[in-house]
C-alpha cells in the first residue's frame, strides 16, 4: 500500500461541476422568470447535449446560428446562448479551492484536464484566478479532444510529461474518471464531496 501512495507527485483537476458550477439555466434567469419555463427551454433547445459541441470545437457563431435556423422563433433567447454565457457559471463548487490553495502551498504540482469550448474559455478564463496555480491546462475546444476520448488523456500525459500512473485525476464524469484508470491514471469520482476527497488527498500523502 505504501508502494501505491508514494507514487502518486501530481493533481489533474476537470473544472466543470468540481471546481465551477455549471447550469445553463442560469443564462435565462432574467428573460424567462418562470422556473419550470426556464427549465424547458434549456431541455429542448439551448441543452447541455446541444452544448456539448461547442467542448468538441464548434463556435458559438456557428452553434448560434445554425440553432437560430431551426428555432427562428427564439432568436433573441438562442442568442444569449453566447452574449450571456458567464452567467451558466455563477460560482465556485464549495471546499475544492480551498484543497487546490493547500496542495500549492505544499508544492504540489496541479494541471487541469476539461472539456471547454474556445469562445466560453475565452470568457471564463480570466474570471477564475485559482486556475493560476495549474501548471498546464489542457482544453477540449482548442485540442478538438474531448473527455472520455483517451487520446486527450494521451495528450495531457504527454504535455504535463508525468506518467498516468504517477497522477491523480478528479473529475464528476464517472465515464471519464473510468476511461482514465483504463489507462493507468489514479482517480476519484466527485459527487459534490469536497471533504471525501480533502481525506483521499491526505490518505495519499498529498495534504
Amino acid at each position: 500500500m505504501s508502494g501505491v501512495v508514494a507514487v502518486i507527485e501530481a493533481v489533474v483537476w476537470d473544472i466543470g461541476r468540481v471546481l465551477v458550477e455549471f447550469d445553463l439555466t442560469g443564462i435565462y434567469r432574467e428573460s424567462i422568470p418562470d422556473a419550470d419555463e426556464r427549465a424547458r427551454f434549456v431541455a429542448e433547445v439551448v441543452s447541455e447535449d446541444w452544448h456539448a459541441q461547442h467542448d468538441e470545437g464548434v463556435s458559438f457563431a456557428e452553434m448560434v446560428a445554425a440553432r437560430t435556423a431551426q428555432f427562428p422563433e427564439h432568436a433573441a433567447r438562442i442568442a444569449l446562448y453566447a452574449d450571456n454565457w458567464l452567467a451558466s457559471l455563477p460560482g465556485p463548487v464549495a471546499g475544492t479551492h480551498a484543497l487546490i490553495e493547500r496542495l500549492a502551498a505544499r508544492g504540489v504540482p496541479q494541471y487541469s484536464i476539461t472539456n471547454f469550448g474556445v469562445d466560453a474559455w475565452g470568457l471564463f478564463r480570466p474570471t477564475f484566478p485559482v486556475l493560476d496555480h495549474m501548471q498546464d491546462i489542457v482544453v477540449s475546444g482548442v485540442e478538438r479532444l474531448i473527455k472520455p476520448d483517451p487520446a486527450i488523456f494521451d495528450l495531457a500525459a504527454a504535455r504535463f510529461g508525468r506518467a498516468p500512473e504517477t497522477m491523480l485525476f478528479i473529475d464528476d464524469n464517472a465515464v471519464n474518471t473510468a476511461t482514465a484508470r483504463e489507462l493507468g491514471w489514479h482517480v476519484h469520482h466527485f459527487v459534490r464531496d469536497a471533504d471525501v476527497l480533502e481525506a483521499r488527498l491526505q490518505a495519499l500523502g498529498l495534504l
